[in-house]
């Protein structure tokens, strides 16, 4: 005998199906075997396995028409489709979008990893800053701010071990009652923060000035170079700018807004000029040309006054690209490797003194005063990518290489012609790149900027005095020149070719900190060229796109001026 899940066997089913009336089956849909069927068969989707099992149809167990085998046959099927087995499962599939999303793991043990806190993580040293994101305009503000939201995270998520909040006020007290002695616990504290948070939160933090982000003028120099290895814009204590264009030399001012009046032209059609210097007083002006020859020029009577004709004449492609005075004294650093040091009262045609470092050309010259060579210091960058700092007062450092250089040295000088000073006080070889920008800071002594090409990206800070690098900043693109104000202690750079941020670009870096201060775009191509003017407040800079673009970035000096109702002016009190 089968018996099903109700409790009531097949034959007995079958015995009362044989009476079924249209009566007794209202009272079979009442019954608890009806309702429950009904449950069964509930309302749900339509394409649910439900909907898809067999049915009963009890109407048509009362229709005289079909036999008792019929009708016991359909109650067998109902008496199995009320359990919960369908005679066919079906698979349910679920769409792409219906799965739960991922929920990372985080370890709450370990909150500076989870929220990226460690500073020193990713980082070679710590005063080497991170690449800038790609192709984004870095922008001070959001730096700073950004900096204060991670201070923030620090002192909140990774202060301490235990979290504040994570305990209630109750279980604090019920913990340590001695804790309410004290009126700077925690507990009596009606901030959500906790008190190195405030205190950072309402810590005053420095205000930088707006700088001005667009040229206040732009000037047409058609034929300036874009080059990388040239100097050709200067701008003389007088106020003139010279410009180098082409086989040209012209003088531009403020008050002359048709254009520059013409200084001079290459002697030779196929020569050009390749690097400019004005004497820190005076209205002297050397230029110097690609095919090594050296003019010295009285800007105020437009007439030459010194020409040292294949001054750098070793070997082929002996340009002069970069050029540096201290009072009476002028250096040249040349593609020969050399580098040349003349005295303008000399009418000798001949260098007083000569210093080879370098095994390629040389980039730059910078002179770190006006004091001449008994008083400064002379820094060079070559294309071999090394840094070279020279003391040209008569001692020459020992060192076990200066028979190497003094070999070097003879194999492009001659012998009538003075090698004394060839050894440098420091070689630095840490850039990775040919090094031209260079600046010495005049606001603290022994202090130097270099920058070099694309390859290294990278501005570096050095004391002189004790031969040590003090600061690397990476810029993430090519540093074409190098430029201090005089008025407020930050440094200019101008910068070309990039891979990691917008080429381009003009940059002002806040000393000691190194935080830029400004970000300046204008120029479509490589700014080769940086001068500030006399009163320290303008600069102007040139590119390949040949323009001169002149922008406002440094505040006015300060005035001295007494006030006239000073107690403190004794001269009142002479009668």
């Amino acid at each position: 005998m089968t018996v099903g899940i109700y409790g009531a066997s097949l034959c007995e089913a079958c015995t009362c199906l044989g009476a079924i009336t249209p009566s007794s089956m209202s009272s079979l849909k009442n019954s608890q075997f009806g309702k429950r069927l009904r449950a069964f068969r509930g309302t749900g989707d339509e394409n649910s396995p439900s909907r898809k099992r067999r049915r009963l149809n009890l109407g048509s167990l009362s229709s005289p028409t079909k036999s008792p085998t019929k009708r016991i046959r359909s109650l067998a099927t109902a008496a199995l489709d009320v359990t919960n087995t369908p005679s066919k499962r079906h698979k349910t599939r679920y769409s792409i979008g219906s799965e739960d999303r991922f929920v990372p793991y985080r370890d709450q043990n370990n909150l500076w990893a989870s929220y990226s806190l460690d500073e020193n993580a990713n980082k070679p040293s710590p005063s080497v800053r991170q690449p800038m994101r790609r192709w984004s305009l870095p922008d001070p503000e959001t730096e700073r701010a950004d900096d204060l939201f991670k201070s923030v995270l620090r002192s909140e998520l990774a202060g301490s071990p235990i979290a504040y909040h994570s305990l209630s006020r109750k279980s604090q007290f019920e913990n340590s009652p001695s804790r309410l002695d004290d009126p700077t616990d925690r507990s009596y504290q009606l901030s959500p923060l906790h008190p190195e948070t405030s205190s950072l939160i309402n810590k005053p933090r420095p205000e930088y000035r707006n700088v001005a982000k667009t040229p206040f003028r732009i000037l047409d120099a058609p034929g300036l170079s874009d080059d990388f290895y040239t100097n050709l814009i200067d701008w003389a204590p007088s106020g003139v700018i010279a410009v180098g264009l082409d086989k040209h030399v012209y003088l531009w001012t403020g008050d002359n807004h048709k254009g520059g009046a013409k200084l001079c032209t290459a002697f030779d059609s196929k020569d050009e000029y390749t690097s400019l210097a004005w004497m820190k007083s005076g209205s002297t002006l050397a230029a110097g040309t690609a095919q090594g020859h050296l003019e010295i020029y009285d800007t105020s009577t437009l007439r030459l006054i010194r020409r040292y004709k294949d001054a750098h004449a070793h070997v082929a492609g002996k340009r002069i690209g970069s050029l540096s005075w201290t009072s009476d004294t002028l250096s040249s650093g040349s593609r020969d490797r050399m580098i040349k040091h003349w005295d303008f009262r000399d009418s000798s045609a001949k260098p007083f003194k000569q210093s080879a470092a370098h095994t390629q050309e040389v980039c730059g010259v910078k002179w770190s005063g006006d004091g001449g060579i008994q008083a400064s210091l002379l820094a060079s960058g070559g294309n071999d990518n090394r840094l070279c700092i020279w003391d040209l007062r008569g001692s020459i450092r020992e060192s076990s290489t200066s028979a190497g250089w003094s070999s070097f040295v003879r194999n492009f000088v001659s012998d009538d012609e003075g090698v004394s000073g060839i050894a440098p006080l420091y070689r630095f070889r840490q850039h990775k790149a040919a090094v031209k920008g260079l600046a010495w800071d005049p606001h603290l002594s022994n202090v130097l900027a270099s920058g070099a090409g694309q390859q290294d990206a990278c501005i570096r800070l050095w004391n002189t005095a004790t031969g040590t690098m003090t600061n690397e900043i990476r810029t993430g693109s090519q540093v074409c020149n190098l430029l201090w104000s005089t008025n407020s202690h930050e440094l200019v750079s101008t910068h070309g070719y990039s891979t990691q941020t917008i080429p381009n670009q003009i940059r002002i870096w806040k000393y000691p900190s190194m935080n830029m201060v400004a970000s300046l775009t204008g120029h479509t191509d490589c700014v080769q060229y940086v001068s500030l003017n006399p009163n320290g407040e303008t600069i102007v800079t040139g590119g390949g796109d040949e323009t001169l673009r002149f922008w406002n970035v440094f505040p006015g000096r300060t005035s001295g001026a007494k006030d006239e109702n000073s107690r403190l002016d004794y001269g009142k009190l002479i009668r």
